[in-house]
């Protein structure tokens, strides 16, 4: 059975949480045009969160993001520019949370002050837009993301918008004379720390639909997804499955957050 506190407090949540934003050719956010525009119908102005970028200063993130998402006739404002950032979250009509390195994203974030207003909002039913480090942030913790620790927030804990860990960008490639772990290896890693937190990974192309208690894996040109759980064999998924189960853990779990073992 779902878990009840869970179910009344997502039961109003509409995410969308994509795995990349370019496609094969490098094309930004083409592949998931009609995601969007249904994720985002009836919305006329949103507000973008950049602040996962590194390298690609945050104006021309933002002009970049708000041009696509102004030819599906959504005005974007960035959260960079915004003179009261939590005022301007609690009044946003939805909230797009583009990639990038996701601790710098968190960080960034919490120096702000701004994690409680943006969880506050999503689970109030403002559609809620992610991709990359915008996906892994609506997790309970960060601790999945592919990206270097290049900067140190004062913790993992992300927005928990879906009671399950992601890793986006999911990958079985392992070139040959490799010696490094898997994308698998490592998630089993956390899982030997983490055992009763599954993690879906997120294959390029695909991403999830959340409307209330329910999720559907969504992406025509995508991958599908590969579900990991401790002591089980991975579960891999199409485009189309329902994966509403998923939301059915029950978020007052806590991972160790990294805490080893012997402690």
């Amino acid at each position: 059975m779902p878990n009840d506190g869970w179910a009344r407090t997502g039961a109003r949540r509409r995410l969308l949480l994509l795995s990349n934003s370019r496609d094969a050719q490098g094309r930004f956010l083409v592949h998931a045009r009609p995601a969007l525009e249904e994720a985002l119908s009836g919305v006329a102005r949103a507000v973008f969160v950049p602040f996962a970028a590194v390298t690609v200063p945050l104006d021309a993130y933002a002009e970049r993001a708000g041009d696509v998402f102004a030819s599906i006739g959504v005005a974007v404002e960035s959260l960079h520019r915004s003179p009261d950032p939590a005022a301007t979250v609690r009044a946003a009509d939805a909230i797009i949370v583009g990639g990038g390195n996701t601790f710098q994203l968190l960080r960034r974030l919490t120096d702000l002050g701004v994690l409680d207003a943006l969880r506050e909002r999503a689970l109030s039913g403002v559609p809620y837009v992610g991709w990359s480090a915008g996906t892994v942030l609506a997790c309970p913790t960060i601790q999945t993301t592919n990206d270097m620790p290049i900067v140190e927030p004062p913790r993992l804990t992300a927005l928990g918008l879906v009671p399950f860990q992601i890793n986006a960008h999911y990958t079985d490639a392992h070139p040959p004379e490799h010696q490094g772990e898997t994308r698998a290896e490592r998630i089993a890693e956390f899982l030997v720390l983490n055992p009763g937190v599954p993690v879906l990974g997120l294959r390029e192309g695909s991403g999830l639909r959340v409307t209330g208690i329910s999720m559907e894996l969504v992406g025509e040109t995508g991958g599908g997804a590969r579900l990991f759980r401790h002591g089980r064999d991975a579960t891999d998924y199409s485009a189309g499955a329902d994966l509403s189960p998923l939301l059915e853990a029950d978020p007052a779990r806590e991972t160790r957050s990294m805490t080893p073992t012997w402690r």
